[in-house]
């Protein structure tokens, strides 16, 4: 049965003008777009994928629920 899970995705615009997009608690899921709205579509198509090798290789789904999320202030 399938079930909805909500992912976070961390993106930053980079030197170049591209946006990268990262989802935590899907290690090595990274893609980037050219454009804001670019990016979270390929981060979308990335999140199905990197779930469709998941299931073939009879892995676990992670769970978004299981990255936790710091944030720090830092003096440079």
């Amino acid at each position: 049965m399938e079930t909805s899970k909500t992912y976070r995705i961390v993106s930053r615009k980079e030197a170049e003008g591209t946006y990268t997009a990262v989802v935590p608690s899907l290690p090595g899921c990274i893609t980037w777009g050219t454009y804001i709205e670019h990016t979270l579509e390929m981060a979308k198509e990335a999140i199905q994928g990197y779930i469709a090798v998941l299931k073939e290789e009879g892995e676990s789904i992670p769970d978004d629920n299981q990255t936790l999320e710091y944030s720090m202030q830092l003096i440079a």
